[in-house]
């Protein structure tokens, strides 16, 4: 597998704008609850918890992470992912970047393939799962879908080496966003605020509303919005189909607003992972138990498990969400395999009833 070449003059450039242009923007965007501010972190307190070991695995997975990649990987079907599929088909390239075949479309969640989560893609949490693919092997993107501006889900590097491949794909983004791909000479891009949507072809997309937050540098704290999209399949023959990708977010009323203003989800991809030290990431990761709730609150039909097992993210293991989540569905018995844990690189097609 080759690795992403990730320096960009242009990305250290924009890394480099004084505070006084960025300043005016500091926390422009908020949580659907006023009183749940994120992001406003003392530097004093991030150096603490850095030096302290917060934004890494306490331990390696069991066996090591060489065996947990082994396991939890398999070869891309790369044959099957360039054919457009009708039915929904869901593929897991890590993290939370999932290509999405549905409607004869492909949509493409979060991009980020790089070796690390951070500026330039050369430093930042290390990546232990290698990407199953590069850019350069995916097929037509048709829309790629971006939840918020924090690394592991806005990757520069993997988006220049898409659109160096000839990719051309739409862009949904949050508000405020937009000016990051212009600056990068990408114009195919459309701001969403919460609820907003966009058509393309058969598919509705809605950008809906999550609990986090946003920043690229020091200076652009909740600059841009943060949320998910709920991509509605509205098939000719049948009921509409409702896929959601929530992006990162702490457990809010969000989820039951959602799923009363848009209807029940048929496929969700759950966040389970990077919820250790609870006392930090509670109020912008959900841990495996309120993932659950989430599922729960969006009347979910099935779920695949994301943001888990790939970057060197937070205090838990790799293998942690694996046994948190077995017993958050055990305790609302719920049976186990409402979730599908995907190998990076797995392909599945979705039941549509």
């Amino acid at each position: 597998m080759s690795r992403i070449g990730l320096h960009s003059s242009v990305e250290w450039r924009l890394f480099q704008q004084p505070l006084a242009r960025m300043s005016t923007l500091h926390q422009r965007f908020r949580n659907s609850d006023p009183e749940v501010l994120i992001g406003d972190f003392p530097w004093h307190e991030m150096i603490w918890r850095n030096l302290r070991g917060d934004f890494q695995p306490k331990v390696p997975p069991q066996g090591g992470y060489a065996a947990f990649a082994r396991a939890w990987s398999t070869p891309v079907d790369l044959a099957r992912l360039h054919q457009r599929q009708q039915q929904p088909t869901v593929t897991w390239l890590g993290h939370v970047t999932i290509l999405l075949q549905v409607g004869g479309l492909n949509v493409l969640t979060d991009p980020t393939l790089a070796d690390f989560a951070g500026p330039f893609g050369r430093v930042g949490a290390k990546r232990m799962v290698s990407a199953p693919l590069n850019p350069a092997q995916l097929p037509p993107i048709d829309l790629v879908l971006i939840s918020h501006n924090h690394y592991d889900h806005l990757c520069w590097a993997t988006i220049r080496a898409l659109l160096r491949a000839g990719q051309s794909p739409r862009f949904a983004v949050p508000k405020g966003l937009a000016p990051w791909f212009y600056q990068r000479g990408i114009a195919q891009v459309q701001e969403m605020d919460w609820w907003d949507c966009l058509r393309i072809g058969p598919l509705t997309v809605t950008f809906t509303p999550a609990q986090h937050w946003s920043r690229r540098t020091p200076w652009d704290t909740n600059a841009s919005h943060w949320g998910g999209y709920l991509v509605q399949w509205n098939p000719t023959s049948r009921e509409p189909w409702r896929f959601l990708f929530p992006g990162d977010t702490g457990y809010s009323k969000d989820f039951a607003a959602i799923r009363k203003r848009l209807g029940p989800v048929d496929f969700l991809a759950l966040p389970i992972g990077a919820y250790l030290p609870r006392d930090f990431m509670r109020r912008m990761h959900v841990n495996p138990a309120d993932a659950v709730q989430m599922m729960v609150d969006l009347e979910a039909q099935q779920a695949m498990g994301v943001h888990w097992g790939t970057f060197k993210l937070t205090q838990e293991a790799f293998d942690q969400p694996i046994a948190d989540l077995a017993a958050a569905l055990m305790a609302r018995q719920i049976p186990a395999d409402k979730v599908w844990l995907l190998k990076h690189g797995e392909t599945r097609a979705i039941a549509v009833a």
